[in-house]
């Protein structure tokens, strides 16, 4: 069974926390980031199910100790988010696995808002593989040019919130560079597909493929 903690680490934006599942040392490690919820239960869970594939799992906290489970309040607490900070967190997270948890190598996830937070950490050193779920930067948050680790991005075909052309444009201007990014669109599915908590957009069919792709992912890229 995977050993679970709240942790604290260092990020050039001072000290942060979150919550980590461990299998063991000197594994592979994935950075899971929250919705824009917060660390809420599904976040934790996740970052289980990746430690019990092997993997060390750090979720980190970038609410700072806030969430929610009303879309209103999530909102907020989205558009309040220092995302400047979040990036230097996230950034300290990646190096807390490899200097303190001896991570062998790192990859990011995340959904939604850490979907698109995902995106923006994979133009980081340190970062060897990413999967973004449902989530995309706007234009100009970040300079997608310096990413170089390979990517699978996720969407619904139903997607309301990020644009899915601006991330088909980008995966294809990385293959062009020989850079190995793909975006899956899944017909039926909406915004959140892959969230169990939330039966009104989970769609199993689609999760469980995502998760099965995800994992492959992971596994080609970080345990090699």
């Amino acid at each position: 069974m995977p050993v679970t903690s709240s942790v604290t680490f260092e990020s050039a934006a001072g000290q942060a926390s979150g919550f980590a599942a461990r299998p063991g040392k000197e594994r592979p490690g994935i950075i899971v980031l929250q919705e824009w919820w917060g660390l809420v239960p599904h976040i934790k869970d996740l970052a289980g199910r990746f430690a019990a594939q092997g993997y060390i799992a750090l979720a980190p906290d970038l609410y700072h100790g806030k969430s929610t489970v009303e879309a209103a309040e999530a909102e907020h607490l989205m558009k309040g988010l220092d995302w400047g900070r979040a990036g230097q967190e996230i950034a300290g997270a990646v190096k807390y696995l490899r200097e303190v948890e001896g991570a062998t190598r790192v990859g990011v996830t995340g959904f939604c808002m850490g979907g698109a937070l995902t995106i923006i950490a994979a133009t980081q050193p340190g970062v060897d593989a990413y999967v973004a779920f449902y989530g995309f930067p706007p234009a100009g948050a970040a300079d997608l040019d310096k990413i170089a680790a390979p990517g699978l991005i996720f969407f619904g075909q139903e997607e309301q919130f990020f644009s899915v052309p601006d991330a088909q444009a980008f995966a294809e201007r990385q293959r062009k560079r020989g850079r190995e990014a793909e975006v899956i669109v899944y017909p039926g599915a909406g915004h959140a597909f892959f969230n169990n908590e939330r039966p009104e957009a989970y769609r199993p069919d689609a999760a469980n493929d995502a998760w099965r792709r995800t994992l492959d992912h992971f596994g080609r890229h970080l345990r090699g």
